[in-house]
């Protein structure tokens, strides 16, 4: 397609969820590729270093610990963040990055704003949106302050934990006894996947529920568990007023909560593109889905977690960057709308190619200046 800039596709990334992020990006490279798009992929190791795969890679079902060491894929690098960056700015046509990577530095902001900065295209949402939707307690006091139900919770941050667990223990345990269900599920702030979560049963859980989730974070969690809670999930697609919404679809764990290995064991968990609820029930689950991607601001693409216990509809949270997984709901929701996986991932890669035009349209002249 030689009237279409070329797609460099960002996977791995310096975060927990970097075998996730090799199997999306690998998915969304070759879709795109099958489709005659210019595609070449970028790996970002865990101590941040980037190398560019060869081109015409795939990924051919190999384990993602093969990406471990990029060089033995014939990957050229290691480059470092700023001069993969300049390398992305100077590249003639100027390529439209596609942003693949799951939890900090690739869904936090930190990626889009060295894009941004670099005047480099790019998917997904911007650097505000992106950092609201990967910081929990952000999204979670955003979304109730203008009236969207959320689970309940307490932030933990670790210097505190430290301080004075024993403080934190009783208030923990005063906001589990205020439920119906004394459990609590714990995990870290800033990180998906469900990586670092515990479903702390009783109080002599919780020391080692808040040590796993400082693994990964300096602040954690504790949200009140909401026994029997359906898990559901909305896709959005879109930008402005122009979003398209597609789903409920629904997940049944095969754990006692969608764990890392229920999400990402294939066979342990049983997905439905489609979830069976009422009409109306569809009608809210979408309307919240779109406040909460309109509140932070959200742009291209997302998917909206949910719980549906009995009648009760909570937001759970937003994912930016969702999944494209062979088991994935993000990309296969939109079936209903005439999408296929690959059809997504151009839809995604064109709304960033409009967002960058408009946005490039509005650079500032000496004559704009207030003098």
């Amino acid at each position: 397609m030689t009237d279409r800039p070329p797609i460099v596709v960002l996977l791995g990334g310096p975060s927990a969820e970097h075998d996730v992020s090799i199997v999306s990006g690998t998915a969304i490279a070759d879709a795109l590729a099958d489709a005659g798009h210019d595609v070449a992929q970028v790996v970002i190791d865990l101590d941040g270093a980037w190398w560019w795969l060869p081109a015409g890679h795939r990924r051919d079902g190999r384990p993602q610990s093969v990406y471990d060491d990029p060089a033995l894929l014939g990957a050229s690098g290691p480059t470092t963040v700023g001069a993969a960056i300049d390398r992305l700015a100077a590249a003639d046509p100027a390529p439209v990055v596609f942003i693949a990577l799951h939890g900090p530095f690739g869904e936090d902001g930190t990626v889009q704003a060295l894009l941004e900065a670099a005047g480099v295209a790019y998917t997904g949402s911007g650097v505000a949106a992106s950092a609201i939707g990967m910081d929990k307690t952000l999204f979670k006091r955003l979304c109730r302050g203008i009236g969207l139900p959320v689970v309940d919770w307490r932030e933990i941050p670790a210097d505190r934990w430290a301080a004075d667990s024993a403080a934190v223990r009783a208030e923990l345990d005063a906001f589990a006894a205020s439920a119906e269900d004394r459990r609590l599920m714990v995990k870290p702030a800033r990180l998906g996947s469900s990586v670092g979560m515990t479903l702390v049963h009783d109080p002599s859980e919780l020391d080692g529920a808040l040590a796993e989730a400082f693994r990964h974070d300096t602040l954690a969690l504790a949200e009140t568990y909401l026994p029997g809670a359906r898990d559901l999930e909305v896709a959005v697609i879109g930008s402005g007023a122009k979003l398209e919404l597609y789903g409920p679809g629904e997940i049944v764990s095969g754990h006692e909560f969608y764990d890392y290995a229920a999400k990402y064991t294939a066979g342990l968990s049983e997905t439905s593109t489609r979830a069976e609820v009422t009409d109306a029930q569809r009608a809210t689950l979408k309307k919240i889905a779109r406040d909460a991607f309109r509140v932070i601001g959200g742009d291209g693409f997302s998917r909206v977690d949910f719980l549906l216990v009995g009648e009760r509809i909570v937001l759970s949270e937003i994912n930016t960057i969702p999944g494209f997984t062979p088991i994935s709901l993000f990309p296969t929701m939109p079936a209903e709308g005439g999408y296929s996986f690959t059809d997504v991932c151009i839809r995604i890669v064109d709304i960033a190619i409009e967002r960058h035009a408009a946005r490039a349209g509005r650079r500032l002249s000496p004559a704009d200046l207030p003098r």
